[in-house]
């Protein structure tokens, strides 16, 4: 569908850096925004596709709310606190973020995961202080809404809501559009080995994480056994 490689990753970020930085109170850098919104962030599929879901009576997860949808949550949801998993950019997508949520003052926090790559101890632990310092009702996202939404709301339930593996791991599911056949399927490879630990070791999930967590060993482990190879992510066009 949308084949995304290395390469023309590279190519569109050099092309990004030549333009220079958006001005949004240019009428230009507004329509330049617009358009990578919209274009370059496959954001047209994202108009009346939200992967919207309330997982908690605080809490939603959704892909990239354009300032339209934002707008909405603020008013529909009261949403006080948006995650941005997606990290900090001075792409169009974000700084339209950042202006629509200082508009309707929603904070914005970014914190950056992963999709493809097992989270650090430190990451894991910095998520569980977040979710105790924000302000509720909260939404979190990233492009898709499917895997690294995926990830922080299974630490959400964990860390959180204090329920058990099993019930977390359904936050990794294709009810989201989480596909663990293919890279992404890392994330599934994390809990699924604590959830064999716990069976054997019943031990608080924190606890696994500060003293048994081998980040590096479950992702060679992951990489062995074949299960990555399927390339979905270049195919949807996903980060």
């Amino acid at each position: 569908m949308f084949r995304k490689t290395p390469e023309s990753v590279a190519r569109r970020e050099a092309r990004h850096a030549r333009k220079g930085p958006i001005d949004l109170s240019t009428e230009k850098g507004r329509k330049r925004a617009r358009y990578e919104l919209i274009w370059g962030d496959h954001g047209f599929l994202r108009l009346r596709f939200q992967n919207l879901h309330q997982i908690s009576e605080e809490m939603w997860r959704s892909n990239q709310p354009s300032p339209e949808q934002i707008a909405e949550h603020a008013k529909e949801r009261g949403i006080r606190t948006i995650l941005n998993l997606r990290g900090a950019s001075p792409k169009g997508y974000y700084l339209l973020e950042k202006e629509a949520c200082e508009k309707h003052g929603i904070t914005l926090v970014d914190f950056q995961v992963f999709s493809r790559d097992t989270p650090t101890r430190e990451r894991i632990f910095e998520a569980k202080e977040l979710f105790e310092s924000i302000a509720y009702p909260a939404l979190m996202h990233c492009k898709s809404g499917a895997d690294r939404a995926g990830l922080m709301a299974v630490l959400y339930k964990l860390l959180r809501e204090g329920v058990s593996i099993e019930e977390a791991q359904k936050q990794l599911s294709f009810d989201y559009l989480h596909i663990k056949h293919g890279k992404t399927g890392v994330l599934d490879e994390v809990f699924e080995t604590y959830a064999a630990f716990n069976q054997e070791t019943p031990m608080p999930f924190l606890d696994w994480v500060r003293d048994h967590y081998d980040r590096e060993q479950i992702k060679s482990d992951f990489l062995a056994s074949g299960k990555g190879k399927l390339r979905l992510d270049q195919m949807l066009g996903r980060e």
